[in-house]
């Protein structure tokens, strides 16, 4: 599953070939995802890659190829109204902040729950966190929103997961693994990569969809 600003950007991507025989430029993307830098463009480009959504054209410049989309292909920048339907719901726990220093265990407070769309989850068990801080603001996870985790052990490289870091820290990071490292990738260039031993990283789950409240 993308997240909301790669899910942006491939539409985009797909949008600007269609319409003008040519894929963007770096800096058309980043005035298109309201980004400060291009380094989360660069971010957003090799996840799409990685994850064999487009491919980048060697010895040609401005070359983008789109491979696949999410769900329905992309046909015309003209976007068909469907009258809105009702949606199922179902209530998950709402664990409180993700913060440093806090174990997912420690910051439940099963009282609260909220309303998730269904169609905002996958299978099994999820939970809710709001976030707090920028290290992710790159892919457009801003200090305040609600996350929507899905509860896994387990991460394929380029996945955004909650992570508990020596059973005591828990963050929120793009999960690489490096051998017997794991890279704990931020979406912002004022923070660094933590490279870890696998040991000491415990994945707690996945990131599938993002609430704002304006």
């Amino acid at each position: 599953m993308l997240t909301p600003k790669q899910h942006s950007l491939l539409l985009f991507i797909a949008q600007e070939i269609e319409k003008r025989g040519v894929s963007p430029s770096y800096d058309e993307m980043r005035k298109a995802l309201d980004l400060k830098s291009k380094s989360g463009i660069f971010r957003l480009l090799s996840s799409l890659e990685e994850r064999g959504f487009i491919r980048r054209l060697p010895h040609r410049a401005r070359a983008l190829e789109i491979v696949k989309t999410p769900q329905a292909k992309i046909t015309s920048i003209q976007q068909h109204y469907t009258p809105p339907q009702e949606t199922e719901e179902l209530l998950i726990p709402l664990y409180g902040k993700i913060a440093a220093g806090t174990p997912i265990e420690a910051i439940r407070d099963m009282e609260t729950h909220i309303p998730v769309p269904t169609t905002l989850m996958g299978r099994g068990e999820h939970y809710a966190l709001k976030i707090e801080g920028d290290s992710m603001i790159d892919v457009g996870i801003m200090d305040g929103d609600t996350v929507i985790i899905q509860k896994s052990d387990t991460a394929e490289n380029g996945e955004i997961v909650v992570a508990l870091v020596d059973g005591l820290e828990v963050t929120l990071k793009r999960f690489r693994r490096q051998g017997s490292s794991i890279a704990l990738e931020p979406e912002n260039p004022a923070y660094q990569t933590r490279i870890l031993p696998a040991a000491r990283v415990q994945v707690q789950g996945k990131l599938v969809a993002l609430m704002r409240r304006y």
